[in-house]
């Protein structure tokens, strides 16, 4: 066996007592805590942003394609889904879905108040199953294969503040010339905690908005594409434009609402800032907890010294301690973070303010390559660091030492 681990061994927390038990308890207390609090702040962050991404990227889709127009209205340009880009676009193994959308503004019209919202028409094509675990109340649209049904979906906010609920019939009144209207019933209600989306969006039939705008059954304002990775939009958005006609535009969602993905951009920085806080402290203490136990241990360094150890040998002994606590800490650290995160995302134990923060939970995203990055990073920057104190070793006098107390 290796001469300085069997040593360190030795003297590590199990075989020493008092004093140096307490130092090496501290040690492993001090860096484990660093890791999980580091392994949680990934976790929240993460999850904060997925989930906030998700919501919008369920709301618009990773890209719009409209008919290009120099007009910046809310109603947008009908094209045909005779399009190339409708034949083609099948083509592209990376897009997972495509959905028919329009929008048309209007008024509702409540018992005591009017409000003024943006209907967005869906399609058969609408995926309800992934709009389902927003709706709060009722049920999703019923689109018929033919005519209309009347139904539409209000958000939370807009339900509240009309006082309206699921079953209430309402009067719809439809900005143009000459101004219509439609009798319809809410058949749902649903809840995004977004504000761009809840104050102001209502679900409806495209087929109203095309019988409204008097246009063809083939006539849609947009298509909403999803892809399999939004990480790879900027890449995407290359290859889908290949596929488009000539009047057609592509709209990454993300441009569309720079100001959300913007803010969550920022929060990376914020948690980059507290995770090099914390790994530099954890950091700090190793090197000040391996230099106290160096000058504890003095006495035993002149012995080794006047017995023919060499200054490596020493410095060994020092540094396979420090490995020692490192290794314990980390594994410590990964239970209390990984443990925390699994019981948050389980059970839900922490909630959050729904309005303020956007969601009704404290959410978990589990990013093993960041994980793992965070527990390379500490052994590598720790192993590094615990050189600095261990340097110390060589100018320790064999004679003066034996005698220190």
């Amino acid at each position: 066996m290796n001469l300085s681990y069997f040593i360190a061994k030795r003297i590590s927390f199990k075989k020493a007592g008092g004093f140096s038990a307490t130092i090496h308890k501290i040690a492993v207390g001090s860096l484990a805590l660093g890791l999980a609090v580091s392994l949680v702040s990934f976790m929240v962050l993460g999850g904060f942003q997925s989930t906030v991404s998700e919501k919008v990227y369920g709301f618009t889709g990773h890209f719009q394609v409209q008919r290009f127009t120099m007009s910046n209205a809310f109603e947008e340009a009908p094209f045909s889904l005779n399009s190339e880009f409708n034949k083609t676009y099948h083509e592209l193994p990376f897009i997972t879905k495509v959905q028919s959308f329009a929008h048309k503004a209007a008024l509702i019209k409540g018992d005591e108040e009017v409000e003024g919202v943006l209907m967005k028409g869906v399609g058969q094509d609408f995926d309800t199953l992934g709009f389902k675990k927003y709706v709060v109340d009722g049920r999703m649209l019923q689109i018929p294969d033919e005519g209309t049904s009347n139904e539409v979906m209000l958000s939370q906010f807009i339900a509240n503040k009309l006082l309206l609920k699921v079953g209430d019939k309402i009067t719809l009144y439809f900005v143009q010339d000459p101004p219509r209207y439609r009798r319809v019933e809410v058949v749902g209600i649903f809840q995004t905690y977004l504000e761009n989306f809840d104050e102001k969006i209502i679900i409806g039939e495209l087929q109203t908005i095309r019988n409204l705008n008097d246009w063809r059954k083939d006539q849609v304002g947009g298509m909403e594409i999803f892809v399999d990775d939004f990480n790879n939009t900027e890449s995407y958005s290359t290859l889908i434009e290949d596929y488009m006609d000539y009047d057609l535009k592509l709209i990454k969602s993300k441009d569309k609402f720079l100001e959300i993905f913007d803010w969550l951009s920022l929060l990376d920085n914020n948690v980059y800032v507290f995770i090099g806080l914390i790994g530099f402290v954890a950091i700090f203490n190793m090197g000040a907890i391996l230099f106290i136990l160096i000058m504890e241990r003095t006495q035993m360094i002149g012995l080794l010294k006047a017995l023919g150890s060499t200054n490596q040998q020493i410095r060994r002994i020092f540094f396979w301690n420090g490995i020692n606590i490192l290794l314990r800490g980390m594994l410590i650290g990964n239970a209390i973070g990984l443990g925390i995160g699994f019981l948050q995302d389980k059970f839900r134990l922490i909630p959050l303010d729904a309005e303020s923060y956007y969601m009704s939970y404290v959410p978990i995203d589990w990013n093993w390559i960041a994980f793992i990055s965070i527990n390379i990073g500490i052994v590598l920057l720790t192993a590094a660091v615990l050189w600095i104190p261990v340097m110390v070793i060589s100018k320790v006098d064999p004679i003066r030492s034996i005698r220190f107390d």
